[in-house]
């Protein structure tokens, strides 16, 4: 199943840019700050990573789209309350594959704005609960993206917001996890 999403994520995307007024490529880097609402979770945001490609397909000089692969750290800690799932105060380190497929809006040349939706699938799903050794994570995630990125030449300097729309708890009758990161980061245009 993932394969296929990728084949066609890729087929799509040169049948897109074989006919885009505009095609680039290029590599980011960036902080993720990351966390995972829930009760089982401290509130507040971990620091994390990413790092992964991109491409741009302009439509026109005001449209196009931006697809990107990327791989995605999240990083949260669980609360100190004993009756939690997990061992109080634990770090829980989730490394997602995360490709969002974001519509460009370029509100001249320096300025544009990225929304759309991210789909991660969970690189490292060892993560079991003690009761029973279930995973305690789902394979895959589901969100939304919304940001700016600031272009000068083939410097791409962004900040984004993502937000988790599926629960990413694989354990029955619990609290609904959801991801959550601010991601900031730079991108340099190779082609």
């Amino acid at each position: 199943m993932k394969r296929t999403l990728l084949s066609i994520a890729v087929i799509l995307g040169f049948t897109v840019a074989a006919s885009a007024q505009g095609f680039h490529v290029g590599a980011k880097v960036g902080a993720n700050f990351s966390k995972i609402d829930g009760q089982t979770f401290k509130d507040g945001f971990e620091l994390g990573y990413h790092a992964g490609g991109f491409a741009e397909i302009d439509f026109n000089e005001h449209i196009g789209i931006q697809p990107e692969v990327l791989f995605n750290q999240t990083n949260t800690k669980v609360t100190d309350d004993p009756n939690d799932v997990f061992s109080p105060g634990k770090k829980i380190k989730l490394n997602y594959l995360s490709i969002p497929v974001l519509l460009r809006i370029n509100a001249g040349k320096i300025l544009t704005f990225n929304v759309g939706p991210q789909f991660g699938i969970l690189m490292n799903n060892e993560e079991t609960l003690l009761q029973n050794g279930k995973d305690a994570f789902k394979s895959g995630d589901f969100g939304m993206v919304a940001g700016a990125q600031v272009n000068v030449g083939a410097l791409r300097i962004y900040g984004r917001y993502n937000v988790g729309l599926s629960k990413v708890n694989d354990v029955v009758d619990q609290e609904k996890w959801k991801n959550q990161a601010i991601q900031l980061g730079v991108g340099f245009k190779i082609l």
